[in-house]
């Protein structure tokens, strides 16, 4: 063959094998990540949002061979986080972390939302799912949700409690809660359920509506009180305190979960891959005794069977937004 001609197909046959490898897929040169990956979240540090996704990044990090940094973006009820996130880079190194009211509240309630959770976001996978904790300060005199409603109907508009942010599950709960009891409590929003906690601790606020995970440590050594749970069920972080629904309001229920996605044009096939290492970290041993200590059950699953949660959550959160006239204001 004409020595030329040769060197001309060799060098041919070479840019097209460094043209197919920089389209192949990026986990088909040793790795689907190549750089640190950002996990956002809504809210403030050491809340439930932060906990869970502090346990779940370090063994992500070992399982993918790459750092996991927690980015907390606190504010809107998680709305600032969920837009970050919705307009960052698709190309599989940025998810969050979400939450019920950034996904399935806010487009309720805010009348100019910078994205649309339903079209801007790829469903991974549900991380977690839990009820929230109905907490008081013992300077509240209650020790029930009897007392609770008691003192609230003696007292209208006297008693207010704290949440996580506007929108958010612990709010919703509260408004349900005041649907369903008929009582007149006033709701205080804070950037994350630790700053929430850390009032009622201080006895600046009589209630939270606190995730098990932020409220926990201090319902162990009795500075707070825990009331009630806002789950069908009693949480397994709580035997002892139970439901709101078998505490007079049977039918009450108000779950709260987090759940992962990525910007809605990040590649299918990275999108899988993602809930491929995030159900494997999820099913972890050590992973789930962590979280379950924190009052949080692990739930992982199908992008199928998330993209259906969200729907249906978002159309009944919508029915409880419109009942209880709540705004973002």
């Amino acid at each position: 063959m004409n020595p030329a001609r040769l060197a001309a197909g060799l060098l041919q046959t070479a840019v097209l094998g460094i043209a197919l490898l920089a389209a192949a897929p990026s986990w088909a040169q040793g790795g689907f990540v190549t750089r640190p990956v950002t996990m956002v979240v809504g809210f403030a540090p050491g809340g439930g949002t932060d906990i869970a996704a502090r346990i779940i990044a370090k063994k992500l990090s070992e399982n993918i061979g790459q750092t996991v940094v927690v980015e907390n973006r606190a504010g809107a009820g998680g709305n600032i986080a969920t837009e970050f996130v919705a307009k960052s880079l698709p190309d599989g190194h940025t998810l969050l972390l979400a939450s019920v009211g950034s996904l399935t509240v806010a487009p309720h309630i805010v009348a100019k939302l910078p994205y649309d959770p339903l079209k801007d976001l790829a469903p991974i996978t549900m991380a977690v799912v839990f009820p929230n904790v109905l907490v008081v300060h013992p300077s509240l005199g209650v020790n029930s949700v009897g007392d609770f409603v008691k003192l609230a109907k003696d007292k209208p508009g006297s008693i207010s409690y704290g949440s996580s942010g506007i929108g958010g599950a612990g709010h919703l709960a509260g408004a349900l809660f005041g649907i369903v009891g008929k009582l007149d409590i006033v709701h205080v929003p804070y950037k994350g359920g630790e700053p929430a906690v850390r009032d009622l601790l201080g006895g600046q606020i009589g209630a939270v509506f606190a995730t098990p995970a932020s409220s926990g440590p201090h319902i162990k050594s009795g500075k707070i009180r825990a009331i009630a749970v806002t789950g069908r069920n009693r949480s397994p972080a709580f035997p002892d305190v139970p439901t709101i629904a078998e505490s007079g309001y049977p039918g009450y229920e108000a779950t709260n979960w987090y759940a992962y996605v990525a910007p809605v044009k990040t590649p299918k096939d990275i999108v899988a891959r993602w809930n491929q290492e995030l159900v494997k970290t999820l099913s972890d041993a050590e992973v789930q005794r962590q979280l379950l200590a924190n009052g949080l059950e692990p739930q992982p699953g199908t992008a199928e069977a998330l993209a259906k949660t969200i729907e249906s959550e978002y159309a009944t959160w919508g029915r409880v937004v419109k009942e209880a006239k709540i705004t973002a204001n």
